[in-house]
């Protein structure tokens, strides 16, 4: 934290919260409208707990959660269910030290990093009538890491 320049802080702030913030707003105006509708954020673990040398990245996913309770208190009387799915560690296009860590993977009860379809049921659940009473949640989706 005591090396990140605050256009780095923005950057990360602006792609990870503005970006949710500004989609919710949009969509969610015309949902409240209907009175009906389903936003679905996606976070991270990192916006439950605090990991070391990522102050801007927790800071925005823990934003995104408490976004996501914000407007589904104010959104819910009105039909608009807004729930976050928070991953853990998943297996993405994107190169990370944490795939070749055995720590990082022993840490994990399943036992093994999570891949795409991993997480599509989770956002079929939210998205379908069996959640219509499910909002302001957090669907965690990490394999048990955050049961440790």
């Amino acid at each position: 934290a005591l090396e990140l320049s605050l256009d780095r802080w923005r950057e990360v702030q602006t792609v990870n919260l503005d970006a949710v913030w500004l989609l919710c707003q949009r969509i969610g105006a015309g949902m409240v409208e209907r009175g009906a509708g389903k936003i679905i954020n996606i976070g991270s673990l990192a916006g439950l707990q605090g990991p070391v040398n990522r102050s801007a990245y927790t800071a925005s996913k823990h934003a995104i959660i408490g976004l996501t309770k914000a407007l589904s208190n104010e959104w819910a009387g009105r039909g608009v269910q807004v729930n976050t799915v928070v991953p853990g560690y998943f297996k993405t296009g994107r190169q990370s030290p944490a795939y070749t860590d055995p720590v990082v993977q022993a840490r994990i009860p399943a036992g093994r990093f999570g891949e795409p379809e991993d997480i599509v049921g989770s956002v079929i659940f939210l998205a379908s009538r069996a959640a219509d009473y499910v909002t302001g949640h957090q669907l965690i989706v990490d394999g048990g890491w955050y049961a440790r």
